[in-house]
């Protein structure tokens, strides 16, 4: 991503997302924080880094529970499935594309009712989901 500007507070504006910096003192280092970011692609919505209380607010935590090891499948959701993944790095495929989808640990992922897809699990996952 391209740097769009710096506010005067000091944070940094790219495309999208929003970085912010803390000066250091002499015996500090740099924090950067990355603000969530949601992209849309082949389909798949996917949200880095979602806040915590946005996945408070869904019950993230109360959803049922799903893992793989590291493995190749092809998938058809039959309902449009949301999840979060606690672990993993994935590439989602859908069928009849040549293009890829990468999640992993720390996305909220929004998959559509209907969607056929390869999953290449690279990181074993540890996901939360529910249907819709």
């Amino acid at each position: 991503m391209a740097c769009v500007g710096i506010s005067p507070n000091h944070s940094w504006l790219f495309a999208g997302t929003k970085h912010s910096l803390r000066f250091p003192s002499a015996r500090s280092v740099v924090a950067v924080r990355a603000e969530s970011m949601t992209m849309e692609k082949l389909g798949i919505k996917v949200e880095r880094n979602p806040p915590e209380d946005k996945l408070t607010q869904l019950g993230v935590k109360q959803w049922p529970k799903w893992g793989c090891p590291p493995s190749n499948f092809p998938w058809t959701f039959e309902a449009q499935e949301t999840c979060y993944l606690l672990e993993g790095k994935v590439k989602v495929t859908p069928s009849g594309s040549n293009e890829a989808v990468e999640i992993g640990a720390g996305d909220l992922v929004v998959f559509p009712k209907g969607m056929s897809c390869t999953w290449d699990v690279s990181v074993g996952v540890d996901k939360h989901y529910k249907y819709d």
